[in-house]
């Protein structure tokens, strides 16, 4: 397998990565929604160093309807102008509406959504790629195509629990973007 930083496509699953996971719950609206802080930053970082930005994140509250396609469009909207206006980047929002008890293909940890977004980008190649998670079916996704795995989590018991899919774990999406930042600049050097 390549080294991480040789990666040139990064997947990132949203809640509790990019935003405050809402627990027990959905975010269905754009109030609702909140960054995690450094996430914005971490978003900078990433636009100098990744030639493709994907989100890939399962939507159910879609498919239970808490919330409609047009409230998943508003607040990813909302995500992507937010990043843009802090000097970030993201070329796409990949999304499932459908329940896990449907097991559709395209719901994190199958690789539908993985698929869809090499079809979109056809530059994208799974070993140049990091998947960035904090949950297991976010790992096993990424593992599933042959990616570099990140997960975030702050929780040192989660990340035992998740090590054989957990090629790096990081408390925060910009403690990861630091140190990519710092593995390419040394790559190059």
């Amino acid at each position: 397998m390549r080294k991480i930083a040789d990666a040139k496509t990064l997947f990132l699953d949203r809640d509790g990565v990019i935003n405050t996971r809402k627990i027990g719950g959905y975010i269905q609206s754009v109030e609702e929604f909140e960054f995690i802080d450094g996430v914005l930053e971490a978003f900078g970082i990433f636009a100098r160093l990744f030639d493709t930005i994907v989100v890939v994140t399962n939507q159910q509250g879609i498919g239970k309807a808490l919330m409609s396609e047009k409230d998943f469009e508003n607040i990813s909207l909302y995500m992507k102008n937010e990043i843009v206006r802090s000097g970030g980047r993201l070329d796409q929002v990949f999304h499932c509406p459908a329940l896990a008890k449907q097991e559709p293909f395209d719901r994190k940890p199958s690789v539908g959504m993985g698929l869809k977004a090499r079809k979109q980008f056809p530059q994208i190649r799974f070993k140049d790629s990091i998947m960035v998670g904090d949950s297991l079916s976010d790992l096993i996704f990424g593992k599933r195509l042959g990616m570099h795995t990140v997960h975030i989590s702050n929780s040192n018991t989660t990340a035992r629990q998740h090590s054989k899919r957990t090629d790096f774990r990081f408390d925060n999406l910009l403690e990861f973007a630091k140190f990519i930042e710092h593995e390419k600049n040394n790559k190059s050097n």
